[in-house]
């Protein structure tokens, strides 16, 4: 359905040309071009839907960009969703498109991440007689409808329509209820999370404040659980409130002196805090005609004080129509820093609605007024930019951020302060940060890739001798370093070996010789020369780990003999291995571009090298749904006649794996990370080695793209990409400015500099 805002953007357009046309002949045609841009939604082109099956684990929900709130339905729970329901398997998604039961809608959130988390402060309207057990009072739904900062259905049991919407830190509801008795409940038990506990009181006829617990990311560290807190308001006094808590089953012989054992208690009219793990409050209504009542709830990480504040500083007396305005004009002014021409109605919805995904993470920690919770202890801090969290950066370190160097170096830049500031109050760089928490999930040492990609992009405005000082802390702290284990072997022998680690000691080898050449790249133009030498060999000790009978890494013991037996394919689908994490031998050992050129030479040469890059494919051993081979299809432009392939590869890979469908990605979107991959790849420029400001070129999907340039960081007002979608793959030439270039490679502030690359393109 199309949303007003297109309907009316279209209307002006035809009405500016024909005033143009009839009244004013003398205005010039670039100044109606410019009057006419004004008026173009890019939010069209975003279908929230991608991404909500086939594990992507995206939500359909309102968001504002890099929201803290996310209004996202929530139909993971209750047996009608099995198979895909959440205490029945691991699942990371509040919503899942094809699942038919719905329980409420979450408004604390996580998008594209592989682990539950979140999924707390669940909302439901109902109608009838209060019931406060969601497998009772859930239902089916239709009539649903999502766009750039809206989402709405149609709540079957109720005949119920529901409309969200969202601003940074706050969710936005509006409920249509028919004639009689209306309930709205607020339901705290239920939840993505793996915790339990939270407190709920009734304020007002109009209010509800509380807090939720949440924590154990992949169930980790279950001893740094935290609140949220929140506030919702009401647009409507209800006629009756109320809390209600459902306590354990009591057994024994206090079981039999309790006739009320574990039966649901409805506290009516009470204006007390009530705690527990099953708890919820609930607002009633008495309606004698059709009526809508508006929510607001807004969250916060450091206090319900803030929360309220959130809720009032940021929608005040804004309707719910005011509101998506805001939302919607916010999200195109970020989807317009590109604008593509050219390729078909779905390539642009994939390409937007991939951008759009790039700006949900990292997200804002921080509240309307600069407060945010310390790491671990959760003392009360303050910030003067933008506070970010989610760093999932063993996903995002190989492209997001690099996309955000490019086309949002303002939100990289606070990114990146956001580390240091991690630094500071915990005295490590992030690894996966989760609200103001250290999860430790996943291996490798990537923050400071990120920060020397960066600085090497020319965004240098932090402290970058902190950040370096950071950065060599991880890498050379022996005792008690949390970002690096196994690092006394990894120094002495050069590379991890089974006994270092109970599983991946190959990649971890890998990972830290990724961040060890960044640490080397960020030394050479900071005139560390000592450093640069250290660094740069400690980054390709991966070679130790090169089998050349099997032309393909493989762990080693810890008195350097090989494991054996040996599978190298033992690993894929996320089987544990000894020496790989989530992967396996074919799906790493191309991992180290930062060394393409010693990985050649240890394979013998070009031809063997081609031979067993295209075995990963040919043997079904490329994962997409995986970051350690992303980089994989564009490693055949080092190879000269062979570059080709890398078109062809990013082609074929773009068509199977990322469509205008629920199931549009190849699995989990990491954060944003497979989207990012689809936003360069559909560009033609990828950044292939990370801490390299290098891309890779491909044929572009579009005729033409337009990256608007943030003149701050960039003295270019724009980047225009010009070729077209051969999908062949094949190049003819490709030129910087009015200049022919050789190879298959271009430095990132030539591209800047010059502002613009034509890739011509074979036709045959």
């Amino acid at each position: 359905m199309k949303s007003f805002s297109i309907v009316l953007s279209r209307l002006l357009v035809v009405l500016f040309i024909s005033f143009l046309g009839c009244k004013n002949e003398t205005l010039k045609d670039a100044t109606a071009k410019k009057e006419i841009e004004k008026l173009k939604d890019f939010t069209q082109y975003v279908n929230p839907f991608i991404g909500t099956s086939n594990f992507g684990t995206t939500n359909p929900g309102p968001i504002a960009v890099r929201g803290m709130a996310n209004v996202s339905p929530f139909n993971v729970a209750g047996h009608q969703n099995l198979p895909l329901e959440k205490d029945s398997r691991w699942l990371s998604t509040p919503y899942i498109n094809e699942n038919p039961f719905l329980t409420g809608f979450s408004h604390v959130n996580l998008s594209g991440v592989g682990c539950p988390e979140l999924g707390v402060i669940l909302a439901m309207p109902t109608i009838g007689s209060l019931e406060t057990n969601h497998l009772k009072y859930g239902s089916t739904y239709s009539e649903e409808n999502a766009t750039v900062g809206y989402y709405s259905n149609k709540i079957d049991k109720y005949n119920v329509k529901v409309e969200a919407t969202a601003t940074t830190r706050v969710g936005v509801s509006k409920y249509h209820f028919p004639a009689g008795d209306a309930n709205i409940l607020l339901n705290l038990g239920l939840g993505l999370t793996n915790e339990e506990g939270a407190m709920v009181k009734v304020v007002s006829s109009t209010e509800i404040e509380g807090m939720r617990s949440v924590g154990s990311f992949c169930y980790y560290k279950p001893e740094e659980a935290y609140p949220v807190y929140f506030v919702a308001r009401f647009s409507k006094p209800a006629d009756e409130f109320g809390i209600w808590k459902k306590p354990r089953n009591y057994t024994g012989v206090e079981a039999d002196w309790m006739t009320y054992n574990a039966e649901t208690r409805i506290k009516e009219n009470y204006t007390k805090e009530v705690v527990g793990d099953s708890i919820g409050a609930f607002m009633r209504y008495k309606f004698d005609k059709p009526l809508t009542v508006e929510m607001k709830i807004g969250v916060s990480y450091v206090s319900i004080e803030n929360a309220r504040e959130n809720l009032e500083k940021e929608t005040a007396d804004k309707s719910f129509d005011d509101i998506l305005a805001d939302a919607k004009k916010e999200w195109n002014t970020y989807l317009s820093r590109i604008e593509v021409e050219g390729g078909t109605a779905d390539d642009k919805t994939i390409f937007y609605t991939a951008l759009y995904h790039t700006l949900i993470h990292p997200n804002t920690l921080n509240d309307f007024n600069g407060e945010y919770p310390k790491m671990k202890t959760r003392e009360t801090l303050k910030t003067d930019g933008t506070r970010y969290t989610v760093f999932s950066l063993w996903d995002t370190y190989r492209n997001l951020h690099q996309l955000m160097s490019l086309v949002y170096p303002e939100q990289q830049s606070n990114m990146v302060k956001s580390m240091l500031q991690i630094y500071d109050e915990s005295g490590w760089l992030p690894k996966w940060e989760l609200n103001a928490t250290e999860t430790t999930t996943m291996v490798g040492d990537p923050a400071g890739i990120i920060i020397a990609d960066t600085y090497l992009k020319g965004i240098q405005d932090f402290d970058v001798e902190k950040a370096y000082e950071a950065m060599k802390k991880s890498a050379t702290q022996l005792d008690n370093n949390p970002l690096r284990p196994g690092i006394k072997d990894y120094i002495n022998k050069g590379y991890l070996t089974t006994t270092t680690v109970y599983s991946g000691s190959v990649s971890t080898t890998q990972e830290y010789n990724v961040s060890d050449f960044a640490i080397a790249q960020l030394a050479k133009v900071l005139d560390k020369k000592e450093d640069y030498e250290v660094f740069s060999k400690r980054s390709i000790s991966y070679r130790k780990l090169f089998d050349k009978e099997l032309n393909l890494l493989r762990p080693k013991n810890h008195d350097g003999s090989w494991v054996a037996p040996y599978n190298p394919e033992a690993g894929a689908n996320f089987q544990k291995n000894l020496g790989f994490i989530e992967g396996n031998a074919w799906q790493y050992t191309f991992m180290v571009s930062h060394d393409t050129k010693g990985l050649i030479e240890l394979m013998g040469g070009d031809t063997p090298f081609v031979n067993r890059l295209e075995d990963v494919f040919k043997k079904n051993q490329f994962d997409m749904a995986n970051e350690p081979d992303i980089n994989y299809p564009f490693l055949f432009n080092h190879i000269k006649g062979q570059e080709y392939k890398t078109g062809q590869k990013v082609h074929e890979l773009l068509k199977k794996y990322f469509k205008n469908t629920p199931n549009g990605l190849p699995g989990n979107d990491d954060t944003g990370t497979m989207s990012a991959w689809a936003v360069f790849s559909m560009m033609g420029i990828y950044p292939v080695t990370p801490a390299e400001p290098k891309y890779a070129i491909t044929t572009p999907v579009f005729d033409k793209i337009t990256i608007r340039l943030n003149n701050k960081y960039y003295k270019n007002s724009q980047l225009v990409i010009k070729g077209g979608g051969n999908k062949k793959g094949k190049i003819k030439g490709v030129k910087l400015g009015n200049t022919n270039i050789k190879g298959f490679f271009i430095n990132h502030s030539d591209l800047i500099k010059m502002g613009s690359l034509t890739i011509s393109n074979k036709q045959d």
